[in-house]
């Protein structure tokens, strides 16, 4: 079923990829996620959209997707997508162990690649020649590509997709916003530190969210304190000088759906690309993560 591997370079501006489905005009095209023939009913197969926002860099917005991932496919019954549209700093391959696999296309579109039998991925990492390549492209190229990996992957039925997002409220951002309009998005998980230059910029991501109608599923206090590992003892590295994220949420009506606190396990993890879940399940943060996993599930079956 699977015919070609994806090209390792990136496709030269102004030309059609040559791993494009035939029906799709390419990147640079100006018709590019405007086409009839592109639009489809990908997302129609879809039954859950979550956005994990994050105004600012560096706060496990990533981590936190992959181990939202890794628990609803827990569930051998529930299948789940990860959508990497963070183009500049594509970092869920490495996380999910993943990192050397390539995307592929056939007849019916571009093929995620597969954690598990019921846990795909899309993302930009998997079409470049090594881990140390950057890639330079402006706006509309990656406009382009987040449209395609919208409307040309073939995700098959999925109970969520989780789209992780680079910092910032600009380009692809709206873009998601743009081309999820017709089909909806869920809601949005906005991800923090407890410290202020951390919450000045969810605050952002707050207003973001609201002007263009988003819903705001709840915050996670990412950091919130540190795990010792050995002894399970907890102490504050990052201080929440203003109040954190508790005080954020009463300050904005957002619900705050739980604290994870720092355990150096979660970054090994990460580095290996397993599910710290699933390695360290006594930890104190596992015990964070599931609870604020399972609320999200309540929210969205409300």
């Amino acid at each position: 079923m699977i015919a070609t591997q994806v090209p390792a370079p990136i496709p030269d501006p102004k030309s059609i990829p040559s791993n494009a489905p035939e029906h799709c005009p390419g990147t640079e095209s100006e018709l590019a996620g405007k086409s009839d023939a592109c639009a489809g009913q990908r997302m129609s197969t879809v039954k859950r959209r979550i956005l994990v926002l994050s105004g600012k860099g560096g706060v496990g917005k990533s981590t936190f997707t992959a181990q939202l991932g890794w628990a609803f496919a827990a569930d051998e019954d529930t299948q789940t997508g990860i959508m990497d549209v963070d183009i500049c700093g594509p970092s869920i391959p490495t996380i999910l162990g993943i990192a050397s696999e390539q995307v592929h296309s056939s007849s019916s579109g571009w093929s995620p690649v597969y954690v598990q039998d019921n846990m795909a991925v899309i993302s930009v990492g998997f079409m470049l020649p090594t881990s140390r390549d950057a890639i330079m492209w402006r706006g509309p190229k990656k406009n382009g590509l987040i449209s395609q990996f919208l409307k040309d992957v073939d995700w098959g039925e999925l109970d969520y997709l989780l789209i992780d997002t680079p910092p910032g409220t600009s380009d692809e951002h709206l873009s998601i916003v743009q081309y999820l309009k017709e089909s909806g998005i869920d809601g949005a998980v906005l991800i923090t530190t407890p410290q202020e230059v951390a919450l000045q910029d969810v605050r952002r991501e707050i207003d973001f969210c609201r002007k263009v109608g988003i819903r705001i599923i709840g915050l996670v206090e990412n950091m919130a304190g540190f795990v010792c590992p050995n002894c399970q003892t907890e102490s504050q590295i990052f201080k929440p000088s203003t109040g954190g994220a508790k005080r954020l949420a009463e300050e904005t009506g957002i619900e705050l759906l739980g604290a994870v606190p720092l355990d150096p396990r979660i970054g090994k993890s990460a580095d290996y690309g397993v599910s710290f879940l699933d390695e360290y399940p006594d930890s104190p943060a596992t015990t964070a993560y599931l609870d604020i996993i399972d609320r999200i599930k309540d929210i969205l079956e409300d």
